[in-house]
């Protein structure tokens, strides 16, 4: 899948990015990584944030909102979690998992720059 190693590869570009999956959160497998390391195992961090996305969406559905989710951040001392559920018809069920050095990152513009890239994705 050429789009997504592509839009991978550009999401490692944004300022401060540590790793970046693409994750279908039916199954918590990552389609594809980039990044990460000994200290960031991007597959075990796709299938723990699969959870955090069903718990979302459950939630939504119980409090009957109609809204879609843009993104969840989870901020740590060092670090910021951005997960993207991907809003095209072709990309239903996959977010995109980005980890952002905190001291290094520019969180609006991250946000930004995540938005423009999913809208390249077609899976």
């Amino acid at each position: 899948m050429p789009e997504m190693d592509v839009a991978l590869k550009e999401t490692m570009q944004i300022d401060g990015a540590v790793g970046a999956a693409l994750v279908d959160h039916t199954s918590g497998m990552a389609l594809g990584t980039v990044g990460g390391g000994k200290d960031l195992d991007l597959t075990v961090a796709a299938a723990g944030n699969t959870d955090v996305v069903r718990a979302k969406l459950r939630a939504m559905e119980m409090l009957n909102l109609t809204e879609k989710v843009e993104d969840i951040l989870i901020t740590l001392d060092t670090q910021y979690h951005l997960i993207r559920p991907l809003g095209a018809r072709s990309g239903r069920g996959l977010f995109l998992y980005l980890v952002l050095n905190k001291d290094r990152a520019n969180l609006a513009m991250a946000r930004h720059q995540l938005r423009a890239i999913e809208r390249t994705i077609d899976i």
